[in-house]
């Protein structure tokens, strides 16, 4: 679960940046695995969920919002889950 208390508050103009994301249009199961999900199947979905990421023009925001957050599931920002995980790791080891 994401934690809450590191979430912006209610502002519109801290969350309006996702009006503009490419993924909007897209279905949500392409960002986020079914569980079990592993292998070739879930690179496929990585990539496909990542080319989307990098044609959107919120990409910074977004990546942002997920780091800041820590968001536990998905594609954000072009990051997978792992990917985040490996970042919060360098984050702790540097503190």
């Amino acid at each position: 679960m994401a934690e809450i208390t590191r979430l912006p508050g209610p502002v519109a103009d801290l969350w309006d940046w996702q009006l503009d994301g490419a993924c909007r249009g897209v279905s949500p199961e392409v960002f986020f695995h079914p569980e079990g999900e592993r292998g070739p199947r879930r690179r496929n979905r990585d990539a496909q969920a990542k080319a989307v990421c990098a044609a959107c023009p919120v990409l910074t925001q977004c990546r942002s919002h997920a780091l800041e957050v820590r968001e536990p599931y998905g594609v954000w920002g072009g990051l997978t889950e792992a990917e985040r995980e490996v970042l919060y790791d360098g984050i702790q080891q540097a503190s």
